[in-house]
């Protein structure tokens, strides 16, 4: 584990690095990063901003999902990957949104994870970027990988485990940032196969660097 000073000097190198920790998927409504999110499973950012356009486009509203049939879907996001279970999974989310919490996303861990298709991860990401929650911190496989790199979680794989520990380490209002800056660092730097140790700006707090 990492003391304070550590990890703030971490949290600060991600900042100064990547300024703008902005998600990558593309949304103009709080139920369309829901339902991108569920596409982005076991699929690239940039792949499921390629097919979200002409999908909402076809698709204007959550009355719209919900009335529709999943095949229908299907035809736009076929692309995404296992696409008859996400297809099915927006459609029974748009039903319950519109039936159980008033056509709007709700704010709360306990009731997004009953929505279809909802884990932890998709929760928490959508309390931090539309809610804007403190603490709320995104587990994903570049996080995995980086916290362990860095010293942040002591080999941990399971994604519960590690956001308890970045939860209680992390300052609360800067968490959800921090994870969209872990993305980017692991795209851009940090890579699972090959990592540029030489270009990496938390270098100095990293345990597999040795130059």
């Amino acid at each position: 584990m990492r003391t304070r000073e550590q990890v703030e000097g971490i949290v600060t190198a991600l900042e100064n690095e990547y300024p703008q920790a902005l998600c990558a998927l593309e949304y103009g409504k709080d139920y369309e990063l829901l339902f991108s999110v569920r596409l982005s499973a076991q699929c690239t950012d940039a792949r499921v901003n390629q097919v979200t356009p002409a999908l909402f486009e076809h698709f204007p509203s959550l009355e719209a999902f919900a009335k529709a049939e999943p095949a229908e879907v299907e035809e736009y996001i076929h692309s995404c990957g296992f696409f008859r279970a996400k297809a099915r999974d927006i459609v029974l989310a748009a039903q319950m949104l519109l039936e159980r919490y008033g056509g709007k996303v709700p704010g709360t861990m306990e009731e997004l994870l009953t929505l279809p298709g909802v884990g932890r991860k998709t929760a928490n990401l959508i309390l931090g970027d539309i809610f804007q929650a403190p603490g709320s911190v995104v587990v994903d496989t570049h996080c995995i990988r980086i916290s362990n790199r860095l010293g942040l979680v002591d080999n941990l794989k399971e994604p519960e485990k590690i956001e308890r520990v970045l939860r209680e380490i992390l300052p609360p209002e800067k968490s959800s940032d921090f994870c969209h800056r872990i993305v980017l660092h692991g795209r851009a730097v940090c890579t699972a196969r090959k990592p540029a140790c030489e270009r990496c700006c938390c270098a100095a707090y990293c345990r597999f660097f040795t130059g």
